[in-house]
């Protein structure tokens, strides 16, 4: 079972456990612990319901890592990204694809921005793979800007929230 939980003071060790080489090969590369701390300060006061929120997710009750939203202004309209980290032992069973599903479903209720934006390296195969499986559509590459001051090219797939979905 798949639980999404808003992030809390006591989500800190989360981060620093997916502050590892592998698991952000793809997103510019380990954070330092100011650099954690503050991103944890940030997502504490992410709570704002269909503007911006982070999540625990969690399988079976257990930490599993982490998902949320953010709006961003994208090509002219203001439309929500999505961001995961799933920790390894729990990659390869569903995990994440059941907490964007999840998320998929939190946004639809919230009703405020049409549609939900992922941006994957191209080569980040699960993560592609995801947003395929749950009927984002791939719109192409861009350059795309993350962490900030760093351009790094992603995939940019779109679900809209008003659409039939899965």
């Amino acid at each position: 079972m798949i639980e999404l939980r808003r992030w809390s003071e006591g989500d800190f060790p989360l981060l620093e456990r997916n502050n590892t080489p592998a698991q952000t090969e793809h997103i510019g590369g380990s954070e330092t612990s100011e650099e954690l701390e503050r991103r944890h300060q940030r997502y504490l006061a992410s709570a704002e319901p269909g503007r911006t929120r982070m999540f625990a997710v969690l399988s079976d009750g257990q930490a599993a890592g982490s998902i949320g939203y953010w709006e961003r202004l994208w090509r002219d309209e203001t439309v929500y990204e999505t961001g995961w980290a799933i920790f390894p032992e729990f990659q390869g069973r569903g995990i994440a694809r059941g907490a964007a599903a999840a998320l998929i479903e939190i946004l639809r209720r919230e009703r405020l921005h049409r549609f939900l934006h992922a941006f994957p390296a191209p080569e980040n195969l699960p993560s592609n793979a995801i947003c395929r499986g749950l009927g984002f559509r791939l719109i192409g590459e861009c350059d795309f800007e993350y962490p900030p001051g760093h351009l790094m090219r992603s995939n940019d797939w779109c679900f809209d929230l008003q659409g039939a979905g899965e």
